[in-house]
């Protein structure tokens, strides 16, 4: 199959959008020192993805809805790291109290801001967020966050799964490789989300009138 067959192929099946819901929350996740470190495993070189992570973040708190960030904390045995930690060797950068653990500059989470810590991959998996966003009464989600591949396209999946409109923003996603996360931004635009551009995520957000949810939680 061409290129040109292969497009319309997708096209024809999975050319759909959702669009944005009505009490949307943004989740920034994993943005932590490690992704920015040359000198560790980590290192992807994603500054863009995190100065557009934080354009955003200061638009949808202009909007009064929640944001929330996700980090990794594993007990200093990583017993509870399971398979994931044992697979994914720097994961061991991620053990309490290691400094490439801690959030990036310019993303130490706020006061009104709610962190959830997660020993895998999806935001959603053997966490409350999922939970506390239904009692916020949250219809949707825009996700930002590292890296594309792993992370945010686990918590994108179970997002969806658990009934939430969800928009990835493109821009204020990134990996260690171009392709990699290109094709994980096709592949959840085809079938899970709507991938967004950072400047409609942010005009959506503007255009918010600070109803029923709100950034104190």
């Amino acid at each position: 199959m061409s290129e040109d067959d292969l497009l319309e192929n997708y096209r024809r099946a999975y050319d759909n959008r959702v669009g944005f819901g009505q009490r949307p929350a943004l989740i920034l996740i994993d943005f932590c020192e490690g992704y920015f470190d040359p000198g560790c495993d980590l290192f992807a070189d994603v500054g863009d993805a995190l100065a557009s992570a934080l354009r955003v973040r200061e638009a949808a708190r202009s909007a009064g809805i929640p944001v929330i960030l996700t980090n990794v904390s594993y007990h200093p045995s990583a017993i509870d790291g399971g398979r994931f930690f044992e697979k994914a060797a720097p994961l061991r950068y991620f053990v309490a109290g290691n400094p490439m653990a801690a959030f990036a500059q310019g993303l130490e989470p706020r006061a009104e801001e709610l962190v959830i810590t997660k020993q895998y991959p999806s935001a959603f998996f053997g966490t409350s967020l999922a939970s506390t966003l239904t009692a916020l009464g949250v219809d949707s989600v825009l996700l930002t966050g590292l890296t594309t591949s792993g992370c945010v396209r686990a918590s994108c999946v179970d997002a969806m799964s658990h009934g939430f409109r969800t928009a990835v923003v493109a821009e204020a996603c990134g990996d260690r490789h171009q392709a990699p996360h290109d094709a994980n931004l096709f592949d959840m635009n085809a079938k899970y989300a709507d991938v967004v551009g950072e400047e409609e995520a942010i005009r959506f957000l503007h255009g918010l009138n600070n109803r029923d949810v709100t950034s104190n939680i």
